[in-house]
């Protein structure tokens, strides 16, 4: 696999602070406590940095996070990785972030599809966010 361990922790922590992310909330009519809640707004820099990274990754890269992402929601196994790997590269209609950002519980597919292929993040990801 070319896709580091740190790679994938970074794309899990900032995937989680999008999820985390609710809309505006001071539509007429809501009542919420601004201080408790984060906004997503276009001008994210979360979501503009996180869609950096992931244009920065090489080809491989790119096609092993989709894959990880597939085993994560069960689309493959982790035995299936060189296929996954091979079929999002062959599959690729779209820019690799633009379609891991649309996905829902991206964060979530990411760390179970680590986990499947015996890759241990979580110390990259606590430590990413004792620094954050």
């Amino acid at each position: 696999m070319e896709l580091s361990e740190r790679k994938i922790a970074y794309v899990v922590v900032r995937a989680r602070e999008l999820e985390a992310k609710v809309g505006r909330w001071d539509a007429p009519g809501d009542v919420a406590d601004a201080d408790t809640i984060l906004e997503n707004r276009g001008s994210d820099l979360t979501d503009d940095e996180l869609t950096s990274f992931i244009d920065d990754m090489n080809s491989d890269e790119k096609s092993e996070l989709v894959a990880l992402t597939w085993i994560g929601r069960e689309t493959f196994t982790a035995d299936d990785w060189r296929e996954a790997v091979q079929t999002a590269r062959n599959e690729r209609i779209t820019k690799t972030s633009s379609y891991l950002l649309g996905i829902p519980l991206l964060s979530d597919y990411l760390q179970s599809g680590a986990e499947a292929m015996g890759l241990d993040i979580q110390d990259d990801v606590d430590d990413l966010y004792a620094h954050h």
